[in-house]
């Protein structure tokens, strides 16, 4: 992608946000927050950390991600933004299978094992998984 300004023409970090992502709607911001609940910064996280480490170009997640979008889309998501992060997650949880980082029982398992020490973390403190589970 080829974003070319003039000193007539200015961007705004959100034209250039859905010029990235093909005209694909974005999240909203929540009264400024890009993430509304820490999952979906930890999910963003992740995949940044999976392509820094070489597990997976930005044209393959750019599209694993817009697959995920117009999948949902198919099926009657209004597309309003709210679900954008968990179509992140369905990404990020397939490219993990498809690269064999993964299998789906054990995504399975490590997601009940977070809900779980979620559901035993007092608010405000860190959630910690138990190493032996």
């Amino acid at each position: 992608m080829n974003v070319v300004t003039t000193p007539s023409t200015q961007l705004t970090l959100d034209d250039i946000a859905r010029q990235c992502a093909g005209g694909l709607p974005l999240p909203s911001l929540n009264e400024g927050f890009v993430f509304a609940q820490p999952w979906q910064a930890h999910a963003f996280a992740m995949t940044l950390q999976l392509h820094e480490k070489g597990v997976f170009t930005w044209p393959e997640w750019a599209a694993a991600l817009t697959h995920e979008i117009r999948q949902a889309q198919a099926l009657g998501d209004n597309d309003d933004g709210h679900h954008y992060y968990t179509h992140w997650l369905n990404a990020l949880e397939k490219m993990v299978i498809e690269h064999q980082l993964g299998t789906p029982e054990q995504i399975h398992d490590l997601e009940h094992a977070w809900q779980d020490a979620a559901a035993r973390t007092p608010h405000g403190h860190p959630i910690v998984l138990d190493a032996s589970n």
